[in-house]
């Protein structure tokens, strides 16, 4: 019998510039990561009025992956990616007056703008991997792109690490009350300064990007026979959505598992800082541990994926997930601060698993039903404001208790899929 080709003929450029665009949304997501931390320190915030950084960011994830699906369905997936990768640059570039304006508002709407975009982007982009090969193989194909998400991650916490935190003033936040107002201008330039820096060469990159997949004709047969076949019903699509209790369930345990993540990554500077008495630069450097463990992890949990149940396999992690946040909260110091570290291997399978999981069966309610999945992301800009709460309250040690419980739902969709049946888990 003839092995099916990986993709079909005329779509590996295609398909190799896709890549590139899963690299892309890693990147600005965890190069976002650190800035919680550094505009709490530029404009002398709280954490949870810092945290908003994370509201602005998965926010748009969650308002724009809707549109995403409508958009995909009206026109093609290549039209999806042109216009989230437009918006996405549109919203790097903004770095650039928001650093020049030094208000955090305009910071938040560059935010905003830019992951609306990689929102438009990575709804459009799963699916559009998945149909650019024969469908014996489309999960395998999409676990390849996906790979490559956490080199992009790796990426940009290492230019956070290299390019922003470096270059914050030690200045405390009472130190800078004290300075004369142009002093104090002159520090926040400066920080400022940094932060716009990696940004704008982010959109450089994404330009080129949007540059080369704008000249490429990529062929959407398959995409435009199968939307002739199925007409959009809007509302009877939503119905059959929501009464599937373990789509729902999926897009639950997707919201907390973004959550944990998000609050995991987002607070382990912090974490550090105040538990190993480290400087954000040098506590930077655990966040880029953390990334190299996800990294590593997510291709050790693809390979156990083919000896392990990926339902079991998430229901383990997530409770070791569970176990290390509780740890790391009742036992600061070098060890809580590798449990932190640890989180990552956990997470490493959550977000493509559950995503697999939940859209499983969905036949072709599958592009709204991922959008949903995209929505869940929501996740990521709620929960880091409840965990910036606890934090200012009780400090960053006891803080990592939110993400025990958020990976305490994920273990949950874990036991349900185990006893659902015979599903894809």
């Amino acid at each position: 019998m003839t092995k099916p080709s990986f993709v079909y003929q005329g779509m590996r450029l295609p398909f190799a510039l896709l890549v590139t665009c899963f690299a892309a949304w890693g990147i600005a997501a965890n190069m976002t990561d650190p800035l919680v931390q550094v505009f709490s320190r530029i404009f002398s915030m709280t954490t949870l009025q810092a945290s908003f950084v994370q509201f602005a960011y998965y926010g748009a994830y969650f308002l724009l992956a809707l549109p995403a699906a409508f958009i995909n369905r009206r026109f093609s997936y290549r039209t999806g990616i042109l216009t989230g990768l437009g918006c996405a640059i549109l919203g790097a570039f903004m770095f650039y007056p928001a650093a020049h304006a030094m208000t955090f508002g305009f910071f938040l709407l560059a935010l905003f703008l830019l992951a609306g975009g990689l929102s438009i982007l990575e709804t459009s982009a799963n699916p559009f991997v998945m149909d650019m090969g024969p469908e014996a193989n489309a999960t395998r194909r999409l676990n390849f792109a996906q790979a490559f998400n956490p080199v992009g991650t790796n990426i940009g916490v290492f230019l956070a690490a290299t390019l922003i935190l470096p270059k914050l003033n030690i200045a405390s936040a009472e130190d800078r009350a004290a300075m004369a107002p142009e002093a104090l201008r002159a520090v926040q330039q400066a920080e400022l300064q940094a932060v716009m820096v990696p940004y704008v060469g982010f959109a450089f990159v994404l330009l080129a990007i949007w540059i080369m997949i704008a000249l490429k004709r990529m062929p959407t047969r398959h995409e435009q026979i199968e939307e002739s076949d199925t007409p959009v019903h809007f509302r009877a699509t939503l119905g059959r959505l929501l009464a599937n209790r373990h789509y729902v369930f999926g897009v639950t345990a997707q919201f907390f598992n973004v959550a944990a993540q998000t609050c995991a990554w987002t607070f382990t500077i912090q974490y550090v800082m105040e538990t190993l008495q480290r400087t954000e630069a040098q506590a930077g450097w655990y966040l880029q541990a953390s990334l190299l463990v996800f990294l590593v992890s997510r291709f050790v949990m693809v390979g156990l994926m083919g000896v392990i149940r990926p339902a079991l396999l998430l229901l383990v992690m997530a409770l070791a997930g569970t176990a290390l946040c509780f740890f790391a909260a009742s036992g600061p110091g070098i060890l809580g601060a590798w449990a932190v570290v640890a989180l990552s291997a956990c997470l490493s399978l959550m977000f493509p698993t559950i995503y697999g999981l939940a859209l499983h069966g969905l036949g072709t309610d599958t592009k709204f039903g991922a959008a949903g999945l995209v929505m869940a992301i929501l996740g990521g800009a709620v929960m880091p404001l409840v965990h910036g709460g606890v934090m200012d309250a009780y400090g960053a040690a006891i803080s990592y208790v939110v993400p025990g419980l958020c990976f305490l739902v994920v273990a949950a969709y874990g036991l349900f899929d185990l006893k659902s049946g015979d599903r894809a888990g």
